[in-house]
């Protein structure tokens, strides 16, 4: 732990003002997208979302270039890893650790509630706009423009549609890479997040639909008034089921968060230990034995072309699985240690958040705060995020070093092409630079 926080300080010394830059960066850019966004949105509800995941890109971008900063200072890593001299594939590397990066990014994003706070950012910027045209219709007694949606973000025909479309040209463009130009990575890239941020919202609307449905069912009416009738007569009883639900909540936030951060740094940085070779088991039974006869009498192009699709959707989870094995082989000590300064680090922000609304004082609502407000909170965030992402690197490199050791020579670390599945192969990673942008 205390090798872990020394990388931490060296790295934090030496690169801070990139970080600090990249960081303030991605912050603008999202904010522009929203206003834009939101400005489209009221016209179109369609154009406004496809626009909105750009805002959301933004923040992956500033995160994989202040990871990638870093490279050049993790020794374990840039011992079994070394940098490339070559700029192109530097340049290709970045878009690979991108098109790895999305896909916990978006997970990470929407369990977290930043995709939430972003929607509402999008929503409200919206709604200014459509009261605008509404008020200049009524006046102008026209009729309003837009589509009416208020730039509502819902699955539709239209929008399953373009994430279908989105999907299957992001895969055309990794299959004939090779052929197309260069300049089509940055379209690939968006490709990639557009049908995955309609993915995440499908499957957000599914679960809050299965839960809504869930709790109207009679039986959670029954457990509810059973555990109120419990709490009512054992007092005791129900004080200890409130705390267990407590820490529980508590403790997964501490554990989780931590380790969501050093996945998304496992997958973006592209190194993972290859896991033992095992058979994989068959799966019997008529329906199965029914479904690969199915599959056996496609044609063959046609079982090539899904095999492909299928391979493909595949792949974007590999690395982060293969860095959750990382992560375990690691060991509990090192891994617990990292969740521990992290924990640490919670800590120190939120005591600077209530130690600056202190500072500033008391001061009126309308005329400070709803005024200063963004402006102000905005300073702990840019305080604490360089930090942060200094403790990620530095104990995924911690990671590599444990695993490194205590393998030897003979470590099965494991580098990956650009077409595998592990497209985002640290042997690949660009070159970061040194102290400022």
């Amino acid at each position: 732990m205390i090798a872990v926080v020394q990388l931490a300080g060296r790295l934090l010394l030496r690169h801070w003002p990139a970080l600090l830059a990249l960081y303030l960066g991605g912050i603008l850019v999202r904010y522009v997208v929203i206003e834009v966004a939101g400005f489209v949105g009221a016209y179109s509800a369609v154009a406004g979302s496809l626009l909105f995941p750009l805002a959301i890109l933004a923040r992956l971008v500033a995160l994989v270039a202040m990871l990638l900063v870093l490279r050049d200072g993790m020794r374990e890593l840039l011992a079994i890893a070394p940098l490339p001299a070559d700029a192109a594939e530097r340049r290709r590397s970045f878009v690979d650790a991108l098109l790895a990066g999305i896909l916990p990014f978006f997970a990470f994003y929407a369990a977290w509630g930043y995709l939430r706070e972003d929607a509402v950012a999008y929503t409200t910027r919206v709604l200014e706009v459509s009261t605008e045209l509404d008020l200049v219709a009524i006046v102008a007694g026209e009729s309003a423009a837009g589509d009416g949606l208020a730039g509502e973000i819902t699955i539709t025909p239209v929008t399953v549609a373009i994430a279908v479309a989105a999907f299957v040209l992001r895969w055309l463009w990794k299959r004939h890479r090779e052929q197309l130009p260069r300049g089509l990575a940055v379209g690939a890239v968006y490709l990639e997040a557009v049908w995955i941020f309609f993915a995440v919202v499908v499957i957000s609307d599914v679960l809050g639909g299965i839960t809504a449905w869930v709790d109207t069912r009679q039986a959670m009416v029954w457990l509810e008034d059973l555990r109120a009738t419990i709490a009512s007569a054992f007092v005791p009883l129900a004080w200890a089921w409130e705390g267990v639900e407590w820490l529980l909540g508590e403790v997964g936030g501490i554990v989780l968060l931590p380790l969501a951060w050093l996945t998304i740094a496992g997958v973006v940085y592209g190194r993972a230990v290859a896991p033992d070779p095992v058979a994989p088991a068959l799966i019997r039974g008529t329906v199965v034995e029914r479904a690969r006869t199915g599959w056996r009498s496609l044609p063959g192009r046609v079982r090539a072309r899904l095999a492909d699709v299928w391979s493909d959707f595949v792949s974007r989870f590999t690395p982060i699985t293969r860095t959750l094995g990382l992560m375990w082989r690691a060991g509990p000590v090192l891994i617990g240690g990292y969740i521990l300064l992290y924990t640490v680090l919670l800590l120190l922000e939120g005591t600077l958040e209530w130690g600056l609304v202190r500072l500033i004082g008391p001061h009126d609502i309308d005329d400070f705060w709803l005024v200063n407000d963004q402006l102000i909170f905005l300073i702990v965030p840019v305080l604490m995020e360089p930090l942060r992402i200094a403790l990620v690197a530095s104990a995924y490199d911690g990671v590599i070093g444990r695993l490194s050791a205590s393998q030897g020579s003979t470590t099965a670390l494991t580098k990956s092409g650009h077409d595998s599945a592990d497209v985002s192969s640290i042997a690949n990673m660009p070159e970061a630079p040194s102290g400022t942008m």
